[in-house]
């Protein structure tokens, strides 16, 4: 058996989700599944909806660094430009 034709990721679609779905209802009857609270639920669509805009405007910008980091990088320079004047 070649190591492809091996493991989870080798199957089909629907054999995963058959298997994954027993996982889940098995956690549900045991007790130890978790279920989101609404805030809960809130944040993390906050948080993914941020991380999703951000490498969004990275990618417009072409950019590797996070926007506001050049800004703050520059900021750094004025302000060691303005103390060495003195």
């Amino acid at each position: 058996m070649a190591k492809e034709d091996r493991g989870f990721a080798s199957m089909d679609r629907a054999k995963q989700r058959e298997i994954a779905s027993k996982g889940g209802k098995a956690a549900h009857q045991k007790g130890t599944a978790h279920e989101w609270t609404s805030e809960e639920a809130r944040d993390a669509g906050r948080k993914g909806g941020i991380a999703s805009h951000q490498r969004r405007r990275e990618q417009m910008t072409g950019s590797d660094q996070p926007l506001g980091a050049a800004d703050s990088m520059s900021s750094q320079d004025s302000m060691s430009t303005f103390t060495e004047d003195q």
